[in-house]
């Protein structure tokens, strides 16, 4: 297997990004949480996802500036949101009090958990109504904000009150039904349900136009025909129902189902009623940004070889989703086209064929802890400000393909996976 991006560790010992030092952190194997797989942990710690890069000068200068964007303050004094403050203060920011439009993006909630819900609740409360400030802030959410319509609607209606916008489109686990205790026949009732509560919020679920930037929401589900790399034969891998709680905690109409296309094309031309709005605001934007919860390239996933769950990508992405995406970028300028996603927790930021394709997951609080997608200091992400930030934002994943070509054929399995299998199987 190829090694991962070289780096030096204290003392000048060279090691490797990333590394696995423990088999993954999990409920089961063959029913883990989301069946979502982790970034191999690290043994040199990081207190940002910047820390843990090769120290090339770029990584250095990023370092000392943390990032473009200066994060939005939060509500809570503690010692570490103090820190995060403190490093983005540090900068130089001349162009932040002229700002007039900023967008931040966010993924994965999962305000289930109430480590989550602090999150959420620690961001400022906005000040007036929305867009009485001198700035105009708006957060994208790129689906799973919570298991239940409940949680949902205090979530969605906590981030009302702390951005002048919010925009949504739904995820998997936004669409389970084990907690609601009967109250929808299926999953397509509860999406309904999530898209009235939206309505009644203020949260847009519709393509809009902030400033000279246009927003566009794409409804998306996955298909196993979206992985069209090799499969990893050489161990045992569960089956996609003992692996993926969809199959349990969904329910569709009996015309839908998951084992084909069917479902994802579904969603897809859910897109179509909104044809003529985004016409409307591609003519009115210079700039535009769509946003999924689900991933439209295979590329925006690690190699199977990678994965502690190899047969992810059957379950993460649509070829309809970057059919759609490409076909609204169409006559993008360089710079001018941004894919937001979530889904898979994996940080991401990367050109591919001329349109920006981004990650910034909040993720599960173990994985937080564990440093693997860069804490929660860099989020909610700022993609832009007044205009895209041309920078590309350090991140693990897409960090290693920007630097390292892609192998779908080779199958031999990365060092920590095939450890993690090893353990497993001396388990067995």
């Amino acid at each position: 297997a190829r090694p991962s991006p070289e780096r030096k560790g204290r003392g000048g010992k060279r090691d490797f990004l990333p590394q696995a030092r423990r088999a993954p952190e999990r409920e089961s194997f063959f029913l883990p949480p989301d069946m979502t797989p982790h970034l191999p942990v690290s043994s040199h710690p990081a207190h940002h996802l910047l820390d843990a890069l090769p120290p090339s000068p770029h990584h250095r200068r990023l370092r000392r500036r943390r990032r473009f964007c200066p994060p939005r303050p939060r509500a809570s004094s503690s010692p570490s949101s103090l820190r995060c403050r403190a490093a983005a203060a540090a900068a130089p920011q001349p162009a932040a009090a002229a700002a007039r439009t900023r967008v931040f993006v966010v993924s994965d909630l999962h305000t289930d958990y109430p480590e989550n819900m602090e999150w959420v609740r620690r961001l400022a409360v906005r000040a007036g109504p929305p867009g009485a400030g001198e700035g105009f802030d708006a957060l994208v959410v790129a689906g799973d904000v919570a298991e239940t319509r409940d949680n949902f609607a205090r979530t969605m209606e906590a981030l009302r009150a702390r951005f002048d916008a919010v925009f949504y489109v739904p995820g998997n686990h936004d669409l389970w039904l084990r907690r609601e205790g009967g109250r929808y026949v299926d999953s397509m009732e509860k999406l309904t349900a999530l898209l009235d509560a939206c309505s009644e919020l203020g949260v847009d679920t519709g393509p809009r136009t902030i400033g000279d930037l246009g927003i566009i929401p794409l409804f998306s589900w996955y298909h196993k025909s979206f992985d069209k790399e090799k499969d990893v034969n050489s161990v045992r891998v569960p089956s996609l129902e003992m692996a993926c709680k969809d199959f349990h905690a969904c329910q569709w109409p009996l015309d839908l189902g998951s084992d084909d296309e069917a479902l994802a094309l579904y969603f897809d031309k859910l897109n179509d009623k909104n044809n003529d709005a985004i016409e409307e605001v591609k003519k009115k934007s210079k700039q535009i940004l769509t946003f999924s919860h689900f991933v439209p390239r295979q590329e925006l996933c690690p190699e199977k070889r990678m994965l502690y769950y190899p047969n992810l990508p059957k379950v993460i992405g649509s070829d309809y989703l970057e059919r759609r995406l490409r076909a609204i970028h169409d006559n993008a300028k360089d710079g001018a086209a941004c894919h937001v996603f979530g889904h898979t927790h994996f940080c991401w930021d990367s050109v591919v064929d001329g349109i920006r394709y981004v990650q910034a997951p909040l993720a599960y609080p173990r994985e937080r802890k564990r440093r693997i997608n860069g804490g929660q200091g860099w989020l909610p992400f700022c993609v832009y400000r007044d205009g895209f930030n041309p920078e590309i934002y350090p991140a693990i994943w897409s960090d290693y393909y920007n630097k390292n070509r892609r192998e779908p054929e080779n199958t031999q399995l990365a060092p920590w996976v095939a450890k993690y299998f090893s353990n497993l199987a001396a388990k067995i």
